[in-house]
This record gives structure tokens, sequence and C-alpha cells, in this order.
């Protein structure tokens, strides 16, 4: 199991057959940077002078952080940055002290996860103060889990118990906070503990349920799965369950996807019989030629009840299958769920689906089945600014038997290959797609696409695109600043804007675009991926840069964003990760005075017997460890100010 250092890079891959691509659109393009050049050179150094004694026009006042790539975190003047729990801190009571000498798979079913991501705040009652956080763990670090001799000649029973560990170190985690004084605290063996790991039993429901392309051996019923893996981004539900994202799941399978009868749906969601996980050499069903089926139960929304540990998780293959990196909910006027989701790998789209039947406010345990009946969406973007949502619905236009499609659950389960035929516009690596709950706008992150040729003319004027960015979507109600329950995201047809093109204004290889203050009062950004809103509407934007964290010389962190006034699109930057880390999973508890934030795999690009950090403990021995950390305003007011 000599697996050498990798980071997850395969949704800079394009796997999607569409070519949007054209000779003229590279000329144009050429001859206008070509033009603009040297103008736009004294244009921003005019800015900066012109902006270096002017005031911030944003509504974010604090001082921002050095933005150095350093060993330890970094966090904005007037604020704490606290260490809250740990990958191997206790989750359940009966859990062990974290040991990365001795790792066993039945001692991480009991702790805290690897790599977190997505984070949900679940309040009780409404209380900023006290709650529940559920939190996704994503993929493993194997190279920072292991010494190098373990990873390089284990025995088979070696081999088989790092699997197990690592298995158990993905899914999710939830855990009880409670803030005293100005401290928050893990309640140590709280009723509403739960670990979720690649070998929980969860059921499976809507339109794909049973179908026999949903069938293995183990499972010849199609509704129970074991397990959830590769948890990115995801959401949190109106009647109070959290929905959890299944994003890069190709990489867990082994055997050659050729030799199965499920080759094309397989090469459609980039299952190449080269696993970065080993799984496939313990565990019959991760090997795709003895369970041709098995990879098609996996890469949907995943919806969990938190406040109840004992339910059994569900997942809802009403929403499609694909690499979901998020699922945020709002609600349409007429009281009908949306869920709005991106589909991370470079060329694929964003979708949304509309629930069938409008949510029960006062009964939220009616609202229990109410993702399995609805219709999937995916956005066509136009070059006149405009958006077309297209329905996914089996036996209209192309999604017919006569299109390889013969019924309603092979359109979920090669939901991509639905959205090609129906000629969905391809994006930058859609990331985390969240609705305001202020002006009910939407935010797509697109985080970058370095293998576009060129700029489509439309929604993703870059090619390539090394830095990403933000569209803005603009339902029918969103124009002005009306009441958002006015908002119809049900709605087939929207407006799209461009709110910013990351990357540094200065470099004049790409073009950008922030608010013109950036160079003095702001912050540029590259790779936008999460993000979160806070009681006033402004946008959090989270950054992961991967490999190019290095070359762009600024650390990965958190990022305040006005969206309207006089700073709107001007980035300030708050939070800083330490070297090699992800920023991932802001969350805000309701009175914005707290908020949550995942550093994930910290050191990432070294190993564990030389890690280029030892964050968060900084102890000889002991690996850099993901965590979730809680930000807080020392004078107690709201963040960002």
């Amino acid at each position: 199991m000599d697996r050498k250092h990798r980071r997850d890079h395969d949704d800079d891959w394009r796997v999607n057959p569409t070519d949007t691509a054209c000779l003229e659109t590279v000329i144009e393009r050429r001859r206008v940077l070509q033009s603009l050049a040297a103008g736009a050179a004294l244009a921003v150094g005019g800015a900066r002078r012109a902006m270096a004694g002017s005031k911030n026009p944003s509504t974010l006042t604090f001082r921002q952080v050095e933005r150095r790539i350093k060993k330890t975190h970094q966090v904005a003047a007037g604020y704490r940055a606290d260490v809250l729990i740990r990958w191997g801190d206790a989750v359940m009571a009966d859990a062990p002290i974290f040991d990365p000498g001795n790792l066993t798979p039945a001692a991480q079913a009991r702790q805290f996860g690897t790599n977190n991501d997505f984070i949900a705040f679940m309040p009780f009652g409404g209380a900023s103060d006290h709650g529940l956080l559920s939190v996704n763990h994503e993929y493993c670090s194997s190279e920072l889990m292991w010494p190098k001799r373990r990873l390089k000649r284990p025995t088979a029973r070696q081999q088989r118990d790092q699997i197990d560990v690592e298995m158990a170190a993905h899914g999710h985690s939830v855990v009880e906070v409670r803030k005293t004084g100005d401290r928050w605290s893990v309640v140590p063996g709280g009723k509403f503990a739960r670990r979720l790991t690649a070998t929980t039993p969860i059921h499976i429901s809507g339109p794909a349920a049973g179908e026999a392309r949903m069938k293995t051996t183990a499972d010849p019923s199609g509704t129970r799965v074991l397990g959830t893996i590769n948890n990115c981004a995801g959401g949190v539900t109106p009647w109070g369950t959290v929905l959890i994202a299944e994003e890069n799941v190709h990489g867990y399978f082994g055997g050659d996807p050729k030799n199965t009868i499920e080759h094309r749906n397989h090469r459609r969601m980039g299952l190449r019989g080269r696993p970065r996980q080993d799984w496939h050499l313990h565990h019959r069903r991760f090997n795709v030629e003895a369970e041709p089926h098995e990879p098609n139960r996996f890469g949907w929304v995943v919806e969990l009840d938190p406040f109840d540990p004992t339910s059994t998780p569900v997942k809802r293959t009403a929403l499609g299958r694909f690499k979901h990196e998020g699922a945020t909910v709002a609600l349409a006027p007429d009281g009908r769920a949306v869920v709005y989701m991106g589909d991370d790998q470079a060329g694929e789209y964003i979708y949304k689906f509309v629930s069938r039947d409008p949510v029960d406010r006062d009964n939220p345990r009616a609202n229990r089945n109410l993702l399995d009946h609805g219709t999937l969406h995916a956005a066509k973007f136009h070059r006149d600014g405009t958006v077309t949502w297209l329905p996914l619905v089996w036996n209209q236009g192309p999604l017919t038997p006569a299109d390889g499609f013969a019924g309603p659950a092979d359109v979920m389960i090669e939901a991509r290959r639905a959205a090609d035929q129906l000629g969905a516009t391809p994006m930058d690596r859609p990331e985390d797609v969240e609705p305001s709950p202020v002006s009910g706008r939407v935010y797509a992150m697109l985080t970058k696409n370095r293998r576009r040729n060129s700029g489509d003319g439309g929604a993703n004027p870059r090619g390539p695109n090394p830095h990403g960015h933000i569209i803005e979507i603009i339902p029918p109600g969103a124009e002005g600043d009306g009441p958002n329950a006015a908002v119809d995201h049900a709605a087939t047809r929207a407006r799209w804007e461009i709110l910013l093109l990351a990357g540094d204004p200065g470099d004049f290889e790409y073009d950008t675009k922030y608010h013109p203050a950036t160079p003095a009062h702001g912050a540029w950004l590259s790779s936008p991926d999460n993000a979160a809103f806070d009681n006033k509407g402004r946008l959090w934007i989270a950054s992961d840069q991967g490999s190019k964290q290095r070359k762009n010389k600024i650390p990965d962190g958190l990022y305040g964003c006005d969206l309207s006034g006089p700073g709107r699109a001007l980035p300030r930057m708050l939070f800083a990760v330490p070297i090699g880390a992800e920023m991932c999973g802001p969350a805000f508890t309701p009175d914005a005075k707290t908020l949550f934030v995942a550093v994930q795999h910290p050191g990432d690009g070294s190993r564990f017997d030389n890690p280029s950090t030892r964050w968060p403990d900084f102890r000889d021995g002991m690996p850099p460890r993901p965590a979730v950390v809680v930000i807080t305003k020392k004078d107690g007011g709201e963040i960002g100010g």
C-alpha cells in the first residue's frame, strides 16, 4: 500500500465530453487582453493611489490578517480563534484518548473524524450559546496519518487495519457545544453525540431506490447501503435536518470499470480503475468488477436528523447523483423547498431541486419524505445575462429510452449525462451554491478551471481560469431590496451577473473584477470554495487554492464581502489557515457573534514523519490535526463589526 502523496485534484480534470470552446473566442480574448494590458497596468496603479488615502467603503471594519503563509493560523486583531475539536478528540462518551501511534478502527469510530469540512450549527430553541455542531469528514490524508514505514510495506493485517481506520475517519460527527462566559467547549458525553462512518447503515429513498442498478449482492433490495463517504459541503433544511453531500466518490473503487455493464456511467463519473484509496483490496464491495452497481449507491445527498441519534440517515436520490459539493435550501413563495447544488468538477453543472409539495412549518415530521418528490433542474447560462433552469424529467425531450434512459431512476443515477443531453452550461468547478437569506440572490462559488481553453463569452468569462470567480443568480423577486419571501426560487428563468473574478489585480495575465478599492482596503483572493452569510446579508468566502498556495504566495482563509452598498465586491480577510490547509465550513450562530470554521488538511504536501506544521498541538510526535476553530470578537460584538 505504498501511496505516494497526492492531493485530490481529480476535480480539476474534465470528464464532461461536451465541448463549448471555439477558436474565434480564443482569438478574440487574446486580442482584447493584449490591447488592454498596458492600460490596465496604469488603471490599477491609479486606483491604488486614489484609494490609499480614502475611507474604507466596506461595512467590515476589522484590520486584516498579515496574509503570509505560516505554520499556525492567523486572525484579525481584536478577535479570538480557539480550537474547539480536533481529529481524534472524543465524540462518544467512551472514546479513548487520541494516540497517533496506535490508531485503531474501534477508537476512530468513537472519535472525531479527519479532514472536517461542512459545519452546521443547530441551536437549541434558537439559542446562540448552546446547540449541536454537525460536521462532515471528507477524506483521509494517509501520508499524515501513518509513518512512512507503515505505508510502504504493511503486512496484510496492518493494511486491513489502516483501511478500516480510514473508513472510520470518514463520514460525519455530531457533538453538543455550549458557550460559558466567552469560551466554547464540547459537552462531554452529550446525549446527541453521534458518528457516521463508511460502514454506517443508511437508507436509500426516492426514484432510484429499489431499482436494479442500485442492487448488490449484499443488498438485493437496493434500499440499504453501508456508509457515506467524501462528504464535502452541505446545508440545513427549514424542518431541522442536515443535508450532507457526497463528492469525489469515484476515488474509492478499484477494478477495471471497462469490464462492467456500467462502463459508460462509471466513466462519466470519473471512475478509471486507479483508486486513491485501497479499500477494494479488503472490502469486495469497492471492487467494481465484483460489484458493478456499488458506485451507483454513492454520490448522493444524505439527510440526517442530528437531534435524533437513533434515526437512520437517508440518501435522497431525487436530488440526483453527481459530485455534490453542497446542498443549500431556500423556500419559494408557495412554500416549496428549493435545494441548490454544485457539481464540483471542471466542466460540470449547477443544479437545483424543487419539491413537489410545500414545507409544513407546523409539523416538521411531516416533511420527512419531502425531498423524495419533485423536479431536478440543471442551469443553462445565456450570454444575454439570463438563466434557464432545465428540468431533468424522464421521457421528456432527449431523456427517453431511445437515449438510454429506461426510467426515472436512470435520469437520477446518470444526472450528469442527462444534463449533457439537455444542453446545460459546463461551469468552472461549481462548489457551494448559497441563497442569501436576506436578498434571495444566489451565489455560486466557481473555484477554478485551468483546463478551459477559452472563456465562453458568458458566465465563464476566462480561459484558463486558475483563480475562479463568483456568479450571482438573481431569481424573480430578488431584483430590488424587497422581502426575501417574495423571491421565486422555483422559477425556471432568472438573471445572472459576475460578482467578482478572483486573482491578483496586479497580475495582468488574467483579467480580474473587484471593487476598485480592493488594493487599498481589501484583499484579493483565489479559488472561492465554501460560503456563508451573516445576519446582515454579507457573504463570507472560504478559499481553497490547493497546490497553488505557494505559487500565489498567500494562505487560504476566510474573506468577508459586502453584496450591496458602496463596499460591494470588496473582500476583506478575517482568518488565515496554517500552511497546507484549506478553509472550509463557515457557520454562524443566530446572533452572528460566533463563527465556526473548519481547518482541513493542515500540513498537506508533507508527511507524518516530517510534517510542515504540527498545528494545532505543536508537540513532538503529534501530526497536524484537522480541527474546528471558533472565532469570536474579544469585545463580545458581532463578527465583522
